[in-house]
Protein backbone atom coordinates (compact mmCIF):
# COMPACT_ATOMS: atom_id res chain seq x y z
CA UNK A 1 0.00 0.00 0.00
CA UNK A 2 0.94 2.81 -0.49
CA UNK A 3 0.35 6.48 0.71
CA UNK A 4 0.22 9.58 -1.39
CA UNK A 5 -0.84 12.85 -1.30
CA UNK A 6 -4.63 11.90 -2.51
CA UNK A 7 -5.02 9.73 0.48
CA UNK A 8 -3.66 11.91 2.60
CA UNK A 9 -6.15 14.64 1.13
CA UNK A 10 -9.10 12.27 1.52
CA UNK A 11 -8.18 11.12 5.35
CA UNK A 12 -7.99 14.96 5.65
CA UNK A 13 -11.56 16.09 4.06
CA UNK A 14 -12.64 13.45 5.44
CA UNK A 15 -11.90 14.12 9.10
CA UNK A 16 -12.84 17.93 8.54
CA UNK A 17 -16.21 16.11 7.45
CA UNK A 18 -16.59 14.34 11.05
CA UNK A 19 -15.28 17.55 12.63
CA UNK A 20 -18.31 19.51 10.66
CA UNK A 21 -20.78 16.66 11.39
CA UNK A 22 -20.24 16.63 15.09
CA UNK A 23 -20.02 20.44 15.93
CA UNK A 24 -23.06 21.57 13.47
CA UNK A 25 -25.25 18.97 12.16
CA UNK A 26 -24.99 16.47 15.27
CA UNK A 27 -26.07 19.07 17.89
CA UNK A 28 -29.01 19.46 15.83
CA UNK A 29 -29.89 16.10 15.22
CA UNK A 30 -30.11 14.87 18.97
CA UNK A 31 -32.16 17.79 19.93
CA UNK A 32 -34.55 16.98 17.47
CA UNK A 33 -34.03 13.12 19.08
CA UNK A 34 -34.41 14.57 22.66
CA UNK A 35 -37.31 16.77 21.60
CA UNK A 36 -38.93 13.34 19.86
CA UNK A 37 -38.72 11.76 23.38
CA UNK A 38 -39.84 14.18 25.67
CA UNK A 39 -43.09 14.49 23.59
CA UNK A 40 -43.81 10.91 23.29
CA UNK A 41 -42.75 10.61 27.01
CA UNK A 42 -45.53 13.58 27.40
CA UNK A 43 -47.95 11.26 25.08
CA UNK A 44 -47.19 8.27 26.88
CA UNK A 45 -47.97 10.12 30.72
CA UNK A 46 -51.09 11.63 29.01
CA UNK A 47 -52.40 8.02 27.85
CA UNK A 48 -51.63 7.22 31.35
CA UNK A 49 -53.45 9.47 32.80
CA UNK A 50 -56.19 9.52 30.07
CA UNK A 51 -56.51 5.64 31.15
CA UNK A 52 -56.56 6.21 35.00
CA UNK A 53 -59.02 9.14 34.25
CA UNK A 54 -61.08 6.95 32.03
CA UNK A 55 -61.29 3.87 34.99
CA UNK A 56 -62.05 6.83 37.47
CA UNK A 57 -65.06 8.00 35.07
CA UNK A 58 -65.98 4.13 34.44
CA UNK A 59 -66.09 3.54 38.21
CA UNK A 60 -67.92 6.58 38.95
CA UNK A 61 -70.72 5.59 36.09
CA UNK A 62 -70.92 2.34 37.88
CA UNK A 63 -71.92 3.82 40.94
CA UNK A 64 -74.12 6.31 39.86
CA UNK A 65 -75.66 3.54 37.32
CA UNK A 66 -75.62 1.97 41.10
CA UNK A 67 -77.58 5.04 43.31
CA UNK A 68 -79.74 4.80 40.08
CA UNK A 69 -80.53 1.22 39.82
CA UNK A 70 -81.56 1.73 44.10
CA UNK A 71 -83.27 4.73 43.54
CA UNK A 72 -85.27 3.19 40.61
CA UNK A 73 -86.29 0.53 43.16
CA UNK A 74 -87.46 2.17 46.12
CA UNK A 75 -89.15 4.82 43.83
CA UNK A 76 -90.94 1.33 42.79
CA UNK A 77 -91.36 0.33 46.09
CA UNK A 78 -93.02 3.49 47.07
CA UNK A 79 -95.56 3.28 44.11
CA UNK A 80 -96.43 -0.12 45.01
CA UNK A 81 -96.73 0.96 48.70
CA UNK A 82 -99.12 4.17 47.65
CA UNK A 83 -101.08 1.62 45.03
CA UNK A 84 -101.72 -0.53 47.59
CA UNK A 85 -102.70 2.02 49.90
CA UNK A 86 -105.22 3.15 47.36
CA UNK A 87 -106.44 -0.14 46.70
CA UNK A 88 -106.95 -0.76 50.52
CA UNK A 89 -108.33 2.94 50.79
CA UNK A 90 -110.71 2.22 47.78
CA UNK A 91 -111.79 -1.05 49.38
CA UNK A 92 -112.45 0.36 52.37
CA UNK A 93 -114.50 3.35 50.78
CA UNK A 94 -116.80 0.45 48.97
CA UNK A 95 -117.46 -1.64 52.24
CA UNK A 96 -118.82 2.07 53.85
CA UNK A 97 -120.82 2.79 50.66
CA UNK A 98 -122.13 -1.14 50.82
CA UNK A 99 -123.27 -0.57 54.32
CA UNK A 100 -124.41 3.28 53.73
CA UNK A 101 -126.82 1.76 50.97
CA UNK A 102 -127.73 -1.27 53.00
CA UNK A 103 -128.71 0.69 55.74
CA UNK A 104 -130.60 3.02 53.49
CA UNK A 105 -131.99 0.38 52.20
CA UNK A 106 -132.97 -1.52 55.65
CA UNK A 107 -134.70 1.72 56.81
CA UNK A 108 -136.57 2.01 53.48
CA UNK A 109 -137.45 -1.57 54.01
CA UNK A 110 -138.45 -0.87 57.41
CA UNK A 111 -140.31 2.31 56.92
CA UNK A 112 -142.58 0.59 53.70
CA UNK A 113 -143.60 -2.13 56.24
CA UNK A 114 -144.58 0.47 58.96
CA UNK A 115 -146.46 2.33 55.95
CA UNK A 116 -147.64 -1.16 55.06
CA UNK A 117 -149.12 -2.17 58.69
CA UNK A 118 -150.67 0.98 59.09
CA UNK A 119 -152.53 0.83 55.85
CA UNK A 120 -153.41 -2.92 56.54
CA UNK A 121 -154.44 -1.48 60.10
CA UNK A 122 -156.85 1.14 58.81
CA UNK A 123 -158.34 -1.44 56.17
CA UNK A 124 -158.96 -3.85 59.02
CA UNK A 125 -160.74 -0.83 61.06
CA UNK A 126 -162.69 0.21 57.76
CA UNK A 127 -163.74 -3.75 57.33
CA UNK A 128 -164.20 -3.83 60.93
CA UNK A 129 -166.47 -0.85 60.96
CA UNK A 130 -168.03 -2.53 57.75
CA UNK A 131 -169.31 -5.50 59.65
CA UNK A 132 -170.22 -3.84 62.67
CA UNK A 133 -172.50 -1.45 60.91
CA UNK A 134 -173.87 -4.21 59.34
CA UNK A 135 -174.35 -6.41 62.71
CA UNK A 136 -175.88 -3.35 64.08
CA UNK A 137 -177.96 -2.49 60.92
CA UNK A 138 -177.77 1.08 61.65
CA UNK A 139 -175.71 3.61 60.00
CA UNK A 140 -172.97 5.48 61.28
CA UNK A 141 -172.33 9.14 61.41
CA UNK A 142 -168.57 9.77 59.62
CA UNK A 143 -167.10 11.54 63.03
CA UNK A 144 -168.33 8.30 65.05
CA UNK A 145 -167.05 6.41 61.97
CA UNK A 146 -163.50 8.02 62.05
CA UNK A 147 -163.45 7.52 66.44
CA UNK A 148 -163.96 3.90 65.77
CA UNK A 149 -161.26 3.52 63.06
CA UNK A 150 -158.87 5.36 65.15
CA UNK A 151 -159.45 3.53 68.39
CA UNK A 152 -159.19 0.64 66.62
CA UNK A 153 -156.32 1.58 64.90
CA UNK A 154 -154.27 2.04 68.37
CA UNK A 155 -155.54 -1.46 69.30
CA UNK A 156 -154.35 -3.33 66.79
Amino acid sequence: MDFNATLLGEMIAFAILIWFCVHFIWPHITKAIEERQLKIAEGLNAAERAHAELREADNKAAGEIKQARQQAAEIIDRAQQQANQILDKARADAVAEINRLKAAAQDEIASMAQRAREDLRERVGALAVQGASKIVQREIDAATHKALLDQLATEI
